[in-house]
């Protein structure tokens, strides 16, 4: 099984290790895209038109800063750096010794910058949404589906689809996915999808569990006192829908 998030907006201000080293990185074969993606922020980062690229308030202009050193600042790992509602309800630090390891195996996370990230790889801060187009790259969503797309369809499993949708452009896994979304008095909702999908992610690490199928994955979060309901993929194509109320 493998769970897949978007990254969060709200991160951690500041690494306490070692600089950016890539090879390290999972996924290697990412890597000459990351440079691409790292030498084109660099380079908005040094003009005029990074707040409006990169959708900052006046507030937020220190993200700026932070993004022109992104090759020299200190890291941390992806666990600790984000720190958005999602993960605050993912509680990674609180996890089982257990649950910690199937995290580290199952959790992969999308980000604008690196393309995919596990819980253990080492990247510093840095600001860049999958909604974000680069002037020399266009759409970051476009851009990193031609190099994710090829890595994770070659990795077995159910996949377990939290992301939001900008993130969900990045790769499309088909009918072998399940893409949860959150329904209150029957309308799908925002804030709250991403503490239940923190929740949902939570209970399938700590419950051990490795469903094969959409119907297998219904049944444990029903057990898991979840109410759900799941959904065929329309037409035959796609990815299942597993709705949650709150």
């Amino acid at each position: 099984m493998l769970i897949v998030l978007p990254p969060s907006e709200g991160k951690a201000a500041l690494g306490d290790g070692p600089a950016l080293d890539l090879p390290q990185l999972s996924f290697s074969s990412l890597n000459a895209s990351r440079e691409i993606v790292l030498d084109s922020l660099g380079a908005l980062c040094e003009g005029a038109e990074a707040q409006v690229v990169l959708g900052l308030s006046p507030g937020q202009l220190g993200e700026i800063g932070k993004n022109q050193t992104l090759r020299t600042a200190p890291t941390l790992k992806a666990a600790d750096l984000y720190t958005g509602v999602l993960y605050e309800n993912l509680g990674l630090a609180s996890l089982s010794h257990e649950a910690s390891g199937r995290a580290a195996e199952s959790l992969l996370i999308f980000s604008g910058l690196w393309g995919l990230l596990r819980i253990t790889d080492r990247v510093p801060p840095y600001r860049l949404s999958m909604g974000v187009k680069l002037p020399s790259l266009g759409g970051l969503g476009s851009y990193w589906r031609r190099s994710i797309t090829p890595v994770l369809d070659a990795e077995p499993g159910l996949v377990v689809d939290l992301r939001s949708s900008t993130y969900a452009a990045a790769w499309r896994p088909g009918d072998r996915a399940v893409t949860v979304r959150v329904l209150r008095d029957g309308k799908v909702v925002s804030h709250m999808a991403k503490a239940t999908r923190g929740a949902i992610a939570r209970s399938l690490l700590e419950e051990g569990a490795d469903p094969r199928t959409p119907g297998e994955l219904a049944k444990i979060l029903d057990h898991l006192g979840h109410s759900v309901t799941l959904e065929p993929p329309p037409s035959g194509r796609g990815s299942w829908t597993l709705s949650v109320k709150v």
